[in-house]
């Protein structure tokens, strides 16, 4: 008789525990239930590096990426040049275009921030060890509207009558 009490304790136990349990993974399982069925946004974004001289647009360079809503992301090309440091010590110097992203809905429109890097050889036909480089660097933030073109920044070259503007467009994908 004492052991069929005891049996009977123990599958009361066990068979409450494992009711406990599964109404704590149910409840766990409803609370996340809602976040994964929230949709996130997707949006393209179209970047021009625009090259102007005495304000005409002479050369246009055309970057995109794809983001979700609080995500970045980065574009890189470029080449990696070695630069001897000390003899026989190189450190190596990213030449190209780098651009970087972040993007966050508001209620007004898309905030968006943004980082570009750009650099090249001041003299492409240079036969120095030592090669010069020219670097523009636009970093910028601000709201944009879906579908409508954005100056995010502009420099001009010291070196000539030149100015280079970061613009940015946003689409919302489907």
């Amino acid at each position: 008789m004492l052991k069929k009490m005891i049996v009977t304790v123990m599958l009361g136990l066990l068979t409450g525990f494992g009711i406990g349990t599964s109404r704590a993974q149910e409840a766990s399982a409803a609370k996340s239930a809602p976040e994964a069925e929230k949709a996130v946004d997707a949006y393209r974004l179209d970047f021009s590096v625009n090259e102007l001289e005495e304000g005409k647009k002479i050369n246009a360079r055309q970057y995109s990426m794809n983001l979700n809503n609080g995500d970045s992301n980065e574009i890189k090309i470029g080449t990696r040049v070695p630069a001897e440091v000390k003899q026989g010590e190189f450190q190596y110097l990213d030449v190209g275009t780098s651009i970087w992203s972040r993007i966050e809905e508001r209620a007004n429109g898309l905030a968006i921030s943004a980082r570009a890097e750009m650099s090249n050889f001041a003299m492409p036909d240079q036969q120095q060890p030592r090669p010069v480089l020219r670097q523009l660097q636009i970093k910028a933030s601000s709201l944009a509207q879906l579908g409508k073109p954005l100056v995010l920044g502009s420099v001009d070259d010291p070196n000539s009558k030149r100015q280079f503007q970061l613009e940015v467009t946003a689409t919302r994908l489907k």
